[in-house]
């Protein structure tokens, strides 16, 4: 899990980043808040965790300015200021979870994996049983993964980002063919026909919508 740490306490981010890295977390860290924007602005983690009081720009501005440009990287707070008046602007501005210090490197561990793993779901479109995380391209059925072939991925991740919508034949066939289009447009049945093959007893199905599409849905 990637981490980015903006800290400009040296001694509490240096522990930080040994105390983490230790747990399993690959931290990146920033000492100012316009070095940690143009840092996530060419780079992602899974969650930030951020001082309010940096220089150069501070916490509250760094959020803002993240939030406005359309960043939702999940943000654990990490602040000296507890009062429940700092942590509601805090939330306000775009923070996902506050932790004042000092604070237990156990509940800090819990809550940026609990921040991770609510990103995470919400990054994976599903349908009935069926979840596409789109971090790997997997589909997944329970636990279990889909075995498709590049075409048959590309179909069905086009059709669970609308589930229940229909997908015109012309743009799937542009997704799973790209610019190698087939001499007839028949050839993504085939792909249809496999995909739903291998859905059976998944409680998922792709339904035919004769001079419209296919859209996938339940049941």
């Amino acid at each position: 899990m990637k981490l980015l740490l903006v800290e400009d306490d040296f001694d509490l981010g240096g522990a930080l980043v040994r105390v983490l890295s230790k747990r399993g977390f690959d931290v990146a860290r920033c000492s100012d808040g316009l070095t940690a924007l143009e840092w996530l602005r060419a780079n992602t983690c899974d969650v930030a965790l951020l001082d309010l009081g940096i220089p150069g720009m501070d916490g509250l501005q760094l959020l803002q300015r993240l939030r406005g440009r359309g960043d939702a990287t999940p943000v654990l707070v990490l602040t000296a200021r507890g009062a429940v008046g700092d942590r509601v602007v805090g939330l306000n501005a775009g923070a996902d979870d506050y932790l004042a210090k000092p604070f237990d490197i156990d509940e800090l561990e819990a809550r940026v994996r609990a921040l991770a793993r609510r990103s995470h779901a919400a990054d994976m479109p599903h349908c009935g049983a069926l979840r596409h995380d789109r971090a790997s391209g997997a589909f997944y059925v329970g636990t279990q993964a889909l075995d498709l072939s590049p075409r048959e991925s590309a179909l069905l991740a086009a059709l669970i980002a609308n589930p229940g919508h229909a997908v015109a034949k012309e743009r799937l066939i542009t997704l799973a063919f790209g610019q190698d289009l087939p001499a007839q447009s028949d050839a993504i049945e085939v792909v249809v026909h496999r995909v739903r093959k291998k859905l059976v007893g998944t409680g998922v199905g792709i339904m035919t919508l004769r001079g419209v599409g296919y859209l996938l849905q339940e049941g």
